[in-house]
């Protein structure tokens, strides 16, 4: 039987064209399909179809037949800069990709809440904590001299705190401690907050001494002359629960 020449493999690299098979065999040779054929890279180089064409025109009718064949199974020498090119960055492969961050699309950060009124002037309050009681003492910038047995020390006294505390919070009181009592909302002693002001003494008038609620069953308020700004757990004082009266919420 007549030996047939059997199909060239082409492998086109830097831009030749270089034969990789070109033995003849039997006609079963003949119709084995090559091991790697790049049908794409060859037929978008005009020169290389024309040089075929030249040198032999069936086999190139047969290439050009031909359905592209993966190349996958072959490895592919890397790409070699020019002398005096910078190399191109290659892109990394799946297994060596960066893992995707999350995203937060459904979870957007959470913004810190605000303190309230009460708890700025809370604040505002137990930074004052030592200084020395002085009557008629306090303004809405801080400790002053007092009047009458205060007019020498410099401080606050009970209303003087409560104010000056507010103060910092935006809301203004009376420098007394009956008009405090009407300067807000009445609320109940299990609903207390920071800042709330309590009430003591005094009878069925103008209560007498005033303090400001700071959590957990404890006040600090101005107590008395001799004495200085001071935290009291009042929950747990017989003399504050006995003579207690209410609290208010300034507005």
């Amino acid at each position: 039987m007549p030996r047939r020449p059997a199909l060239l493999c082409l492998a086109l690299g830097a831009g030749i064209l270089a034969p990789l098979t070109a033995l003849t065999g039997t006609a079963e040779a003949a119709a084995a399909p090559p091991r790697c054929f790049r049908l794409p890279a060859f037929t978008q180089t005009p020169g290389l179809l024309a040089l075929l064409h030249l040198t032999n025109p069936a086999h190139l009718q047969i290439l050009l037949a031909l359905p592209p064949q993966p190349c996958g199974t072959t490895p592919q020498p890397p790409i070699r800069p020019r002398p005096g090119e910078r190399p191109q960055p290659q892109p990394p492969s799946p297994a060596e990709a960066p893992p995707e961050r999350p995203t937060t699309a459904g979870n957007p950060p959470t913004t810190p809440a605000l303190p309230t009124k009460g708890e700025i002037a809370a604040t505002a309050a137990l930074a004052q904590q030592g200084v020395a009681f002085s009557w008629g003492g306090g303004s809405p910038k801080g400790p002053t001299y007092g009047i009458g047995r205060g007019r020498t020390t410099v401080g606050f006294d009970c209303s003087g705190l409560t104010l000056y505390a507010w103060s910092k919070a935006g809301v203004t009181l009376a420098h007394y401690t009956g008009a405090q009592f009407r300067q807000g909302r009445k609320v109940p002693l299990n609903d207390l907050r920071k800042g709330d002001l309590l009430f003591f003494g005094g009878g069925k008038g103008d209560p007498t001494h005033v303090a400001l609620y700071v959590g957990a069953g404890t006040m600090i308020h101005a107590p008395r002359t001799g004495d200085v700004v001071r935290k009291t757990a009042f929950l747990r004082s017989p003399h504050y629960r006995a003579t207690y009266r209410g609290a208010i919420r300034p507005a």
